[in-house]
């Protein structure tokens, strides 16, 4: 008698592809920040932040970003959030594939290429956004912040995201950060871009899967599959 070799668990099967999709996700993300920024159209509300202190401190806007993730990171701690490795990675990644994506992607000159920069950022975002978040590993630091000052304060997310990112952009732009129609596109259209990409890119948790699958094999044996016009037995 043989025995079967042990079928790996499903958390174990999955973990390269959730670690793939994370990296994948964030670096996606640094790219898409960099191509707002060669699009001279405006950046990402936080970018406005990030770009404001690298011109004032005359460093690159990935090592802004790093600091002030890790900034971020440690306004966790009264809040009492937990990181996760995404959280980690997003601080790390994003600055380094930011300033990598900046060093070789070149300035277009005319206004349609610019454009065209600008809605390729604000597509890549939402699909990095949605890449990163279903690989569940934790929220990025600046999700994070609001999330800790919505259980903290009991606002709404709506009016604590607003009041951050109010906040955030207008330090910003008084630092010198570049505030343009293409914030504001960002602001309204990345939401619903993430809304419909998110399910597709969430790795399901274990018990899902089990609950999915035990599901199909109870309507196998019952004959359920395959016969559509049991269901519309009364």
């Amino acid at each position: 008698m043989t025995l079967a070799p042990p079928r790996p668990s499903l958390r174990s099967a999955r973990l390269p592809r959730r670690l793939v999709q994370l990296y994948a996700g964030l670096t996606a993300y640094g790219i898409s920040m960099a191509l707002l920024v060669r699009s001279s159209l405006g950046v990402m509300p936080w970018d406005v932040l990030h770009q404001g202190l690298a011109r004032r401190l005359d460093w690159s806007l990935g090592t802004v970003t790093v600091v002030v993730g890790a900034l971020v990171l440690l306004c966790w701690v009264p809040l009492r959030q937990r990181p996760g490795l995404g959280t980690v990675s997003n601080v790390v990644v994003i600055g380094i594939a930011v300033d990598a994506a900046l060093a070789v992607l070149p300035a277009p000159s005319g206004l349609s290429l610019r454009i065209a920069f600008a809605a390729a950022g604000i597509g890549l975002n939402a699909v990095a956004t949605a890449l990163y978040i279903g690989a569940r590993f934790g929220p990025g630091p600046r999700d994070g912040l609001m999330t800790g000052l919505v259980r903290r304060t009991g606002g709404s997310v709506r009016v604590v995201r607003t009041g951050i990112e109010v906040a955030v952009v207008v330090t910003g732009w008084l630092l010198g950060g570049t505030l343009g129609p293409a914030t504001v596109v960002y602001a309204l259209a990345v939401g619903p871009l993430v809304h419909p990409l998110l399910p597709l890119f969430t790795v399901p948790q274990r018990a899902q899967s089990m609950q999915v699958r035990a599901a199909g094999r109870a309507a196998s044996r019952s004959g359920a599959i395959g016969r559509p016009q049991d269901s519309q037995t009364p």
